[in-house]
């Protein structure tokens, strides 16, 4: 593997991020206004309640991690299934095809560096805020070095079916719908838009072995130390199915992407 060739992609991804500065403030400023909704929504929830604590999540616990999810979001989306949507009708993503490398790889180390940007921009600075105004409640010891091996697959794992949806373009040449029905799919069940704690509980048993939770859910527990999750107890596993979940959606979308690709039809150009 020539690691100079994407890590040239990735510098780029990285400064074609930096040139839409623009669209990353206003991305951040509908986020603050998200923010304030879900701190009104949520305490209203636990003022109805009647309790501190629901389904083992103080108010304070629940505000840390969605906070953090919505960072992470931002962290790790990527808008693989728009692209290529524009491409294919404009005929543009023949010149892609055409490079010496695989669309996959060229693809996900471009976004790698758009990614590196948002976690500067956006998840960085959102993770010390939030510590600093709960007073270091995040603890920083071991939980660091997981967390950062769980995002990375987690980035596999969000890139991978971004790359199936977005293969379905080549059938559909239009992804809108789809794209929106996936969107929807991947923030609730991954735990972003609600807590999987507050999951009812036969729910809760099928999700927790879905790939879209390991995307959110268990970076966030990893890196919160939630739910039991020590080395012994909850952490080993959850790495293990994460990484069964990337090699198994990487290989899927690859022999997918690869039977596809003999059936596309390209409009202008």
């Amino acid at each position: 593997m020539n690691l100079k060739k994407y890590l040239a992609l990735t510098r780029l991804g990285m400064m074609e991020k930096l040139h839409y500065r623009l669209g990353t403030f206003v991305t951040l400023f509908g986020n603050l206004i998200y923010l304030v909704l879900i701190y009104f929504l949520w305490k209203a929830i636990y003022a109805s309640s009647g309790s501190d604590v629901v389904n083992g999540m103080t108010l304070n616990d629940t505000l840390v991690y969605l906070v953090l999810a919505t960072a992470l979001f931002n962290f790790l989306e990527v808008f693989l299934v728009w692209d290529m949507s524009r491409e294919i009708q404009s005929g543009s993503i023949v010149l892609k095809l055409l490079k010496p490398m695989s669309f996959r790889n060229y693809s996900f180390w471009s976004y790698i560096g758009e990614n590196i940007m948002s976690f500067f921009l956006t998840f960085l600075p959102t993770f010390i805020i939030i510590n600093i105004l709960t007073h270091g409640s995040i603890a920083l010891s071991f939980n660091l070095l997981f967390f950062v091996l769980s995002v990375v697959m987690a980035l596999v794992i969000n890139f991978s079916i971004d790359m199936i949806c977005a293969t379905i373009c080549l059938y559909t040449e239009s992804t809108w719908g789809l794209n929106m029905v996936k969107e929807c799919i991947v923030l609730l069940l991954s735990g972003a838009s609600i807590p999987l704690a507050f999951f009812p509980e036969s729910l809760r048993k099928i999700v927790q072995y879905l790939p879209f939770r390991c995307i959110y859910d268990t970076p966030l527990n990893v890196l919160l130390q939630k739910n039991g999750y020590t080395i012994g107890n909850g952490l080993l596993f959850s790495l293990v199915l994460q990484l069964a979940w990337c090699l198994a959606l990487t290989a899927i979308g690859c022999a997918f992407w690869s039977v596809s690709l003999k059936k596309i039809t390209v409009n202008g150009g």
